[in-house]
């Protein structure tokens, strides 16, 4: 499952985009500023980058964009600009700008030009981006299928888009919290046991016979994905 950031200061337009990604089968993070972006970036894994360009105080989309550049952050990046100009686009380009998306756009677009950035990096990077591995367990993400110690688990979609975030954060403790805007790509709200329920389910298929879920439970943190 892809993983996205959303730099976007606008937040009904933020959950808007991290909904239409979510039904598309990605996963995603938001931040509203871009000192936080520049942070952000150069801590986590992202396949893709969406940038507003119009960002208040701190730095602008295109200085988040050349301090990624200067820094080597080679992450894709898809800029949301109001500014249509060809001047305009073609100087987001210039800057290091993989991909330009004027406002207002169609949300079946914006999907469609993020999946085409992830493919462009996935040709250049070769196969090794496309399948994760912790000890016995693997996940191919071309085939969208996972398997423990060569035995293929059947996964329902939510439970695929969870496995992936703990696969590429192996060891950490992830909090409820983590889990929940990581996958699902919204705050969250600490009345709902939605998280506690995927993670069960999950679990179990993960098992194997004489041997621990390779998902732990940290007590009074949250989760943890563990060598299998």
């Amino acid at each position: 499952m892809a993983h996205i950031l959303i730099v976007e200061d606008d937040i009904k337009t933020a959950r808007e985009i991290g909904a239409a990604l979510v039904d598309h089968g990605m996963s995603s993070a938001h931040v509203v500023d871009g000192i936080e972006a520049v942070r952000e970036a150069k801590t986590a894994r992202y396949d893709t980058i969406i940038l507003d360009r119009m960002l208040p105080g701190g730095l602008n989309g295109l200085e988040v964009l050349a301090a990624l550049r200067g820094t080597g952050v080679s992450t894709p990046v898809l800029i949301l600009s109001a500014l249509s100009a060809v001047s305009d686009r073609v100087r987001g380009l210039r800057m290091g700008g993989d991909d330009y998306l004027t406002k207002p756009f169609d949300f079946i677009e914006l999907t469609a030009r993020v999946d085409a950035l992830i493919r462009r990096r996935g040709s250049a990077h070769g196969s090794q981006d496309m399948e994760l591995s912790v000890g016995e367990l693997h996940l191919d993400l071309y085939r969208r299928q996972a398997s423990l110690a060569g035995r293929e688990i059947d996964l329902l979609p939510r439970e695929y888009q969870l496995l992936e975030h703990f696969m590429r954060h192996p060891g950490d403790v992830m909090t409820r919290a983590m889990i929940f805007e990581g996958v699902w790509g919204y705050h969250y709200d600490d009345r709902t046991n939605v998280i506690d329920v995927h993670v069960a389910k999950l679990r179990r298929k993960l098992e194997l016979q004489g041997r621990p879920s390779a998902i732990e439970t940290v007590r009074g943190s949250g989760y943890r994905l563990v060598k299998a």
